[in-house]
């Protein structure tokens, strides 16, 4: 007997999905309104995000969220109306309300005790901010008693007349099947004042036409009140997309006897057409003649989508990755037996090639996500930390829309999160010291993602007082890590950072100080098949690179030979290759050599010497070079014997089984069925440097 799920625990999970949806739109809403481009819309953005999240956890009985969300929304209220006027002090408090309206949903979610200390003192700042409020001021004004039947004692504009808005309202399958209830809608919009239902039973097709997964029925709605079409629409705001409005006249809403409210059980029972009207009235369309009206206004669908379990997108991969594999053994298979040299067989296999090609890549998509939501999280550690040490700092973020592996964007959370704390209580100097060195006293800590060669590139940078060599180094002298007299250049220094046990705090404190944390991050990064460097300049401030694969699944490479074994190179770590000739090599000390190219000399590294297939080679002449650039600059020419071919691999792990292999980042399958290591080109290159007798490039 197959389990089935619960439809409301369905409908709930798609709640918090909605909910991760309108957290992030609040988190750009708060970011806008705390600077110079905030708007009225702005404003509105805001306030619904947090109005329907209320609604929602209203629907699910969580009263913790829901009391939580109707102070912050009532606050957010007065500013909308213009009673408040939001500076500094209040955009902090309605930053930490979102975090911790951010806590309660994932609190809710996980269905885990909330604790009252949690909002408790954002709670009492949203109150004070309500109890801050403006009062209008009546002024009274006496009149003057008289019995004049044509005296005008102004009862118009002391009590105007409110407003009718009249509209249609069609639900969609979709807003039943996530759990909604017009019904419930309806009784909301009694709170703005006097309202009428009428069922449009002229939508009705003939009962063999029927169907139970589709909704004939629009509703044709009237509101006395004195609010504005907006405020009603608000009410709806919940199932944006999940149905359609329609504003009309107030004059032509009347098909039907009114139905009114607030006793919604009548809304139910809709009058019943007479025999025969449903026939009769098929030619019959208000709805459409209603829609002519100049002052419509529809709420549009979004663009639908499809939500997925990741499991099964996963699955979804590496069936891909098999279908990769597959077709580069028949690709060989077809080389092999000479069949190649067929017209018709050439042709299918490159039309089989490329769409491979394309089922990849858009597998691949689908799996793609912007770093967005990550982005937004790091605003959070920000406020934290500096708040922790007292320090004022700005997180300016950039490129978050571009898009990279979820499983990258899931594990980069850790390292980033310790980098940010980092350049908050290490990097960024207090506000005194800033003033006295002519900064400003904000501190600033910059976020980028961009593409690069394939890769992706992501930058936390700051503007504080760079990394001090001098201390670093005598650090690492007094813990033992180096000897005392070594000669050091300034990226061998910044990389004592990433050393066990290193850190350079005074103190131990919540946030940095136990020797725990930069060495995890750059494990943390190889693990992902990513490099990390560091870029500092003293009292400018320091920039740590993250260059990661976009995703984990597959890599364009260079097939080639060494040393009779075929091994993977990432083409995006290739500039260029040659052939070396004798006028190209330079020897350089006893046992190393340089490799010429252009204007500028390169250290030389024999590949199948460093990942230990052969000895180190004696005569470099006509073998092939492959020039590899490191992301912090170094650059160096691998030596190997042949170039096989240039192709798509899909990437194996091999941490789980066998850990950190220096040098190599994966292993694949070939066409052949033979297994091939996917090489590190960023270690072999650090590391190939590090064992010649110069740490860096020399220029003609």
């Amino acid at each position: 007997m197959t389990d089935q799920l619960d439809p409301l625990a369905e409908i709930k999970a798609s709640f918090f999905i909605e909910c991760d949806e309108l957290l992030e739109a609040l988190q750009d809403g708060l970011e806008t309104m705390d600077s110079p481009e905030r708007s009225a819309e702005t404003i509105n953005v805001v306030f619904r995000a947090v109005h329907s999240i209320k609604g929602g956890a209203g629907a699910f009985g969580l009263n913790d969220l829901v009391n939580f969300a109707h102070c912050y929304e009532s606050v957010l209220d007065n500013v909308r109306s213009g009673l408040l006027e939001p500076n500094t002090e209040i955009m902090r408090t309605f930053f930490q309300a979102g975090d911790i309206l951010q806590d309660l949903v994932r609190l809710s979610r996980d269905e885990l005790p909330i604790e009252p200390s949690l909002t408790a003192a954002t709670l009492t700042d949203l109150e004070a901010l309500l109890s801050d409020e403006v009062e209008e001021t009546v002024e009274f004004a006496p009149l003057v008693l008289s019995f004049d039947l044509d005296e005008d004692f102004g009862l118009d504009d002391a009590a105007p007349k409110p407003a009718q808005h009249s509209f249609t309202f069609q639900a969609s399958a979709e807003l039943y099947a996530s759990g909604n209830e017009p019904a419930k809608l309806f009784r909301a919009l009694t709170e703005l004042g006097t309202v009428t239902c009428t069922p449009d039973l002229t939508k009705l097709p003939n009962l063999s036409e029927l169907a139970n997964a589709e909704c004939f029925i629009p509703w044709h709605i009237s509101v006395d009140t004195d609010r504005t079409f907006e405020d009603v629409l608000e009410v709806f705001d919940f199932v944006d997309g999940l149905c359609t409005i329609e504003q009309i006249a107030p004059q032509t809403d009347a098909l039907l006897p009114p139905i009114d409210l607030p006793d919604v059980a009548n809304i139910a029972e809709p009058i019943a057409p007479a025999p025969g009207h449903i026939e009769e009235a098929t030619d019959v369309k208000p709805a459409e003649q209603l829609s002519t009206e100049p002052d419509s206004k529809k709420v549009a669908a979004p663009k639908a989508t499809v939500r997925v379990d990741v499991d099964r997108i996963d699955r979804l991969v590496n069936l891909v990755g098999e279908l990769v594999i597959n077709q580069s053994m028949l690709s060989q298979s077809i080389v092999s037996a000479q069949a190649a040299n067929s017209t018709e067989v050439e042709t299918g296999l490159e039309e089989f090639m490329r769409l491979t090609r394309d089922i990849q890549d858009s597998v691949m998509m689908i799996r793609a996500q912007p770093v967005k939501s990550l982005f937004q999280r790091m605003s959070r550690i920000v406020r934290e930390s500096s708040a922790a040490v007292k320090k004022s700092v700005k997180l300016i973020t950039e490129g978050d829309d571009t898009e990279v592996d979820k499983t990258v964007i899931e594990r980069l959370a850790d390292p980033l999160t310790h980098m940010i704390r980092n350049a908050v209580d290490h990097g960024l100097e207090a506000a005194e010291t800033r003033v006295a060195n002519g900064k400003a006293e904000q501190g600033v800590v910059r976020l980028r993602a961009a593409h690069r060669s394939g890769r992706v590139v992501i930058e936390v940078s700051d503007d504080g007082r760079g990394i001090n060599r001098d201390r670093v180094k005598q650090i690492a002298i007094d813990k033992g890590l180096i000897p005392e007299n070594v000669l050091l250049s300034d990226t061998e220094i910044d990389n004592l950072l990433f050393m066990p046990g290193f850190s350079t705090a005074a103190e131990v404190s919540n946030l940095s100080g136990r020797g725990v944390g930069m060495d995890v991050v750059r494990s943390a990064i190889q693990s992902l098949g990513g490099r990390i460097t560091i870029t500092s300049v003293p009292g400018q401030g320091t920039t740590f690179s993250i260059s990661l694969p976009l995703t984990l699944a597959v890599l364009d490479g260079m097939v080639i030979d060494v040393a009779g074994q075929s091994v993977v190179m990432p083409l995006a770590a290739i500039s260029e290759t040659m052939m070396l000739g004798p006028d190209e090599l330079k020897p350089l000390g006893a046992n190393s050599m340089l490799v010429q190219v252009r204007e500028r000399f390169l250290p030389l590294i024999d590949l199948a010497e460093k990942l230990g297939f052969s000895p180190k080679r004696t005569d470099f002449k006509n073998c092939i070079a492959l020039l590899i650039a490191n992301d912090d600059g170094q650059e160096a020419a691998i030596v190997i014997d042949a170039i096989q071919d240039q192709r798509q691999v899909v990437i194996k792990g091999l941490q789980d089984a066998y850990g950190n292999i220096p040098g190599v980042a994966a292993a694949t399958i070939l066409g052949d069925g033979k297994i091939a290591l996917i090489l590190d080109p960023g270690d072999i290159v650090v590391r190939g440097i590090d064992h010649t007798d110069t740490a860096q490039p020399q220029s003609a």
